[in-house]
C-alpha cells in the first residue's frame, strides 16, 4: 500500500527546498560581509583588517549555517522582538 493519492504526486527539484547559500554561508550575509571587508581593506585602506573581518565573519557565518540554515531571519526576528518576561 502506497500513502499517495493517483495523480496528485509532482516531482519537486532539490534546489527548491534548500537554502541557497554562498560558499556555505546565507547568501545575504555573505554579500553584507563581503562589502563590508572589501570596504574597510579597499576604502580605508586597512588591507589586513579587511582580510582578517572577511575570513572570521564568514567563517562564522558557514558555522552557523551548518546548524541552521535559516539563521538569519530567526537571529532578526529574535533582536527585533522583546523578552516575554523581561522587565
Amino acid at each position: 500500500m502506497s500513502n499517495h493519492i493517483e495523480g496528485f504526486e509532482v516531482p519537486l527539484h532539490r534546489a527548491l527546498t534548500e537554502p541557497i547559500l554562498m560558499g556555505g554561508a546565507p547568501r545575504a550575509l555573505a554579500i553584507v560581509n563581503g562589502t563590508v571587508a572589501a570596504a574597510l581593506g579597499l576604502g580605508l585602506q586597512m588591507w589586513l583588517a579587511g582580510i582578517v573581518l572577511g575570513l572570521v565573519g564568514h567563517s562564522l557565518a558557514v558555522f552557523a549555517a551548518k546548524r541552521d540554515p535559516d539563521f538569519v531571519p530567526i537571529l532578526a526576528r529574535h533582536l527585533r522582538q522583546k523578552g516575554w518576561l523581561s522587565c
